[in-house]
Order: C-alpha cells, then sequence, then structure tokens
C-alpha cells in the first residue's frame, strides 16, 4: 500500500467551497467560445518602453480591460443580461470584473475585483484599481467576500439555487457581484502560447498565453507577438453575428494600442 508520506492533506477552505456551489449554475448555460489570435506586437513594445517615472509599467491586463469597455460600449448588447423569461436588461455603462489573486484561508486563490463604468475612465485609472485590488482589504475588493465569510456553508449550498433564480430576474445583484463583462488572465502564470476554457455565465474574456509567431504583414512575413484568448458568450443572449463584430472591433482596438498614447 502507498505510504501516507507520499502525500500532503490540506484544508479545503470555505471560500473555495462556497466557489464550486456557484460554479455550478455556468454548467447549465448555453455557452459559445471564439478562439482569437490578436497581434500584441505593438501595444507590448509600447509597455515595455514607456515605464511610469517610478520604473513601474502599465498592467497589460487593465490595457485589455480598457479596450474591451470601449468595444462593449459601442456595442452594449452584448453585456445583455437575464430580467426574467421575457425580458433582458441592458446596462449604459460597462462594469469590467477581474479575478485578482489573493492570499485567503492561507492559500492563493482568485477573488474578484470589479472596475465600475470602466467605459468612462482613462485606462490609468483602470490601472490603479487593479493594483489597489491586488493590495487592498478582500472585504473592500469584493462585495461577496463579507457573505462566505460569516454565512454557514449549509445556507450557502442550500440557499444558492434560490438567489441564481433571483439573480436571473434582477439583474441589478448580478451587476453588483460579477460586473457586466469579465476577463480572466491565466497566460500570466507561464510563456507560451495557450488557450483557456472557462466556466461563465455571460460574456468573459479569457486571456491565455503569449507567443513569437510568422505572420503576414502586408506583403511580408514577420515575427509577432500573438495572444490567445478566448471570448465567451450566454448564446441564449447574443448571437452569433452580435459575436462576430464585437470580436472584430475589440481585435481591432487592442491591435492598434488604442489608449496607450494617453497614458503619459
Amino acid at each position: 500500500m502507498p505510504d501516507a508520506s507520499d502525500s500532503r492533506i490540506l484544508p479545503y477552505g470555505k471560500l473555495r467551497r462556497g466557489l464550486a456551489v456557484t460554479m455550478r449554475s455556468a454548467a447549465h448555460l448555453p455557452t459559445i467560445h471564439a478562439f482569437v489570435e490578436i497581434d500584441v506586437t505593438m501595444a507590448r513594445e509600447w509597455l515595455h518602453t514607456h515605464p511610469f517615472a517610478d520604473g513601474g509599467q502599465l498592467s497589460f491586463t487593465a490595457f485589455i480591460a480598457h479596450n474591451l469597455a470601449r468595444a462593449v460600449s459601442e456595442q452594449p448588447e452584448i453585456q445583455a443580461l437575464r430580467r426574467g423569461g421575457r425580458q433582458i436588461e441592458i446596462f449604459n455603462d460597462v462594469d469590467v470584473a477581474l479575478m485578482v489573486e489573493r492570499d485567503v484561508d492561507d492559500r492563493k486563490q482568485p477573488v474578484v475585483a470589479i472596475v465600475r463604468h470602466a467605459d468612462g475612465k482613462p485606462l490609468r485609472a483602470i490601472h490603479d484599481e487593479i493594483r489597489a485590488a491586488q493590495r487592498g482589504d478582500i472585504a473592500e475588493v469584493w462585495d461577496g467576500y463579507k457573505s462566505m465569510g460569516w454565512l454557514p456553508l449549509f445556507v450557502i449550498r442550500l440557499g444558492w439555487p434560490l438567489l441564481w433564480w433571483l439573480i436571473r430576474r434582477r439583474p441589478s445583484l448580478y451587476r453588483r457581484y460579477r460586473g457586466t463583462v469579465g476577463i480572466s488572465a491565466i497566460g500570466m502564470f507561464g510563456k507560451g502560447g495557450g488557450w483557456g476554457l472557462p466556466f461563465t455565465t455571460g460574456t468573459q474574456l479569457t486571456l491565455g498565453g503569449i507567443s513569437r509567431k510568422p505572420v503576414v504583414v502586408g506583403d511580408t512575413i514577420a515575427i509577432r507577438e500573438i495572444l490567445d484568448m478566448t471570448v465567451s458568450f450566454d448564446h441564449a443572449l447574443v448571437d452569433g453575428g452580435n459575436a462576430a463584430r464585437f470580436v472584430s472591433r475589440l481585435r481591432e482596438l487592442i491591435e492598434s494600442a488604442n489608449g496607450l498614447g494617453s497614458t503619459q
């Protein structure tokens, strides 16, 4: 028999168990995914050659969030949310939810940080909010942390179906805890290309890896930096045509390094 010393036993934290309960809701949605390769050479070159006065560098995730908010503001139906069985609600402002890794229960876990009204904020302000979320009190960064902290897990498990039913009828609740669109970045944890396939309940970008590839630029072949990005939609709310136009516009904004010239 295997020796017990061959393994470790760690606590399965309450936050992780609570998130496991809520994630089941995403499994029942008709999610569609677009796997997109985006040339981020111009943007990354600008980021590397324009450090802040203190030597820091603008967040690549903030750059993506800025352009996601811009693309959604031009096509707001992309962030439509269910309002009962017969209506949908489309908010005028874009709230971008990002997963921020924090130390919780002596382990690194993702929590949700939301940049409110991101479509009306300059890129540097979005960067500053993300950095603050990485350092600030978790209870202030994520509204749901307080509820997860004091509610017994069996109450969360039993009450979640009712809460999810309520969320699907009151989009303002969804917006409070999940924003109107989201970003999950997994490429930061490794080198090279690669895709992510998320569990999601709405429109979301999953940023995968970045790799150097030969690409046709005009009439020549050049080595470019290519981001592997998954764009996910609730197909019950977003049709294929709208999704394709949105992805095309988002790609245009990112590849042109939109917003970077006005951050200094």
